[in-house]
């Protein structure tokens, strides 16, 4: 399974870690002739101390950063853009709505579909040990649990009407929703009344 979190962790570290690069500095070290070089110093102008000099990198360090900072604008604009979240029906037995949302670095699924006006459980299954996604919220329902890690708890809830219903991590970094549609007709068996079938 790709773990998303790490991966983008990774990717920022890299462009920090090339840009940090580009922008070193070299520094000269000592020389036989360091009295020299100081006489030869003093006859030429110093720089001021609030003016910028350049300092020419390799062609080599400039590609490299360009490029890493092409992908990651490139990785954002597909992660808040084009990624589409996974979603799931909630699948019904013993007339409660039942999903299983692992917790790794975010919830998958991180979209869950139910009907109005019938319970649904929602079984928390966390994997990941970052005290951000210890506890998961629920505001249009009231709903504050802490989740145990590598333990499974069970959050309740009957949604009266049809909407999307957001829910978060404590920090509300992750996210995820719960899409409550109408009650299908097919649910609720049709009811014709003054006519009496004959067989």
């Amino acid at each position: 399974m790709f773990k998303q979190a790490p991966f983008l962790g990774t990717l920022a570290g890299l462009g920090f870690w090339l840009s940090a690069i580009s922008g070193a500095k070299v520094f000269d070290l000592p020389s036989a002739n360091a009295a020299e070089t100081n006489m030869n110093s003093m006859n030429q102008p110093t720089a001021q101390p609030n003016q910028f000099q350049r300092i020419d990198q390799p062609l080599g360090n400039k590609i490299a950063v360009t490029l890493g900072g092409l992908g990651l604008i490139g990785l954002e604009l597909w992660w808040f853009l084009l990624s589409k979240p996974k979603s799931l029906k909630a699948t019904t037995e013993s007339g409660v709505q039942e999903v299983t949302v692992t917790v790794d670095g975010g919830y998958e699924p991180s979209q869950i579909v139910v009907q109005a006006g019938h319970p649904v459980r929602l079984n928390f299954d966390r994997k990941d040990p970052s005290s951000c996604l210890e506890e998961v919220r629920f505001p249009d329902f009231r709903i504050a649990q802490f989740l145990t890690l590598n333990q499974i708890t069970p959050i309740e809830f009957t949604p009266d009407k049809p909407g999307r219903y957001e829910f978060a991590c404590g920090m509300n970094m992750f996210r995820g929703v719960v899409e409550v549609q109408a009650a299908d007709a097919r649910t609720t068996p049709p009811t014709v009344q003054g006519i009496k079938l004959v067989n």
